[in-house]
This record gives structure tokens, sequence and C-alpha cells, in this order.
């Protein structure tokens, strides 16, 4: 890990409001020393699971985005957060089907001790390891709230990614 980050316990250091976590719109990223992508994400779940002890972090991804390939085959996911909303602006309008993002934002890759490629320039870098992954099913959906909100998505409905985290590092 680079560093000008410091590792944080996430069960007694951990400062932000889980319920406001991704209306600050963190950069998702998944993938490997070969290949990865980022997209912006604004739904997700911090908490606990399977323990109370076991903090947890869930974020949704759609098929259509270019980024559900790399999670579907991940081990490992990061979430990170930026001083500047200029990288979650940038990603959430731009597929790395299209354009080479890191290259045109000027971010810089590095690796966690698991593996995982995260950007020097965040703030923060939360890894989590992929415990449970599932569709989220139509047939299912018990209000109107999701409902409505299908009705015309054209990236379809989202799966859910749930994952462990095992480390979170802030910058110094």
């Amino acid at each position: 890990m680079n560093s000008q980050f410091r590792p944080l316990n996430v069960l007694t250091d951990f400062t932000e409001n889980p319920f406001t976590f991704f209306a600050h719109a963190p950069i998702l990223l998944a993938g490997d020393h070969e290949q990865y992508n980022a997209m912006t994400i604004g739904w997700g779940a911090l908490g606990n699971l399977w323990g109370m002890e076991r903090p947890t972090a869930t974020v949704y991804v759609a098929p259509a985005r270019h980024t559900f390939e790399f999670i579907e085959n991940a081990k490992y996911f990061v979430i990170m957060t930026f001083a500047s909303c200029t990288v979650a602006e940038y990603m959430g309008y731009h597929s790395g089907r299209d354009v080479d993002k890191v290259k045109v934002l000027g971010l810089t890759v590095d690796y966690t001790p698991n593996g995982s490629p995260y950007f020097v320039e965040a703030t923060s870098v939360m890894e989590c390891e992929i415990m449970y992954a599932a569709p989220l099913e139509e047939a299912q959906f018990r209000n109107q709230v999701p409902k409505r909100l299908y009705e015309n998505f054209p990236a379809g409905i989202h799966s859910m990614f749930i994952g462990d985290v095992v480390a979170v590092w802030q910058k110094k």
C-alpha cells in the first residue's frame, strides 16, 4: 500500500455516516493487475452481516455497465473517495469501453497487499472481499420505488455484491 495512506480500523475509527456515504459518489473499482475498470456509484450500504463485528459494504452494479464483468470475476472490490468531484463526474458519464478514464484523469494505479487496484489520488480506500453476489429480481419488488425506477432503466436491473471489509486506508 502506498505510504501516503494509513490503515484505519473500520470498527473503531470509521466516522462516515452510512446513510450519506454513497450520496457523495464514491468510485468502485474491480479487477486485477492485468485489467480493471472503475465507475461512480451512488447506491450502496454499509453495515454488518453474518457477524456483529463483520463490517460489510454492499454495492449495486447494473449488468450493462463495463465494470460489471470485472466485479463478476473478481475476488475483491475497492470503494474510494476523492477530495474533488472531478473523478466522480467524469467516471459517471464515460464508459471504460470507450475511453481510458485513468489516462484521461491522470490517475495513478497501485495495488493493495491483496492485489486489488486502487488510485493513489483517492482520499480513502476500502477493500472488500466479495462474500455474496446476486441479481435483484423484479418478482421480489415489494413497492413502487424499484418498479418505477426500472421501467425505463436501460442498463438493466442491478446485481448486489456484498463485501467483507478487509481493510480501510485514509490519506495521512
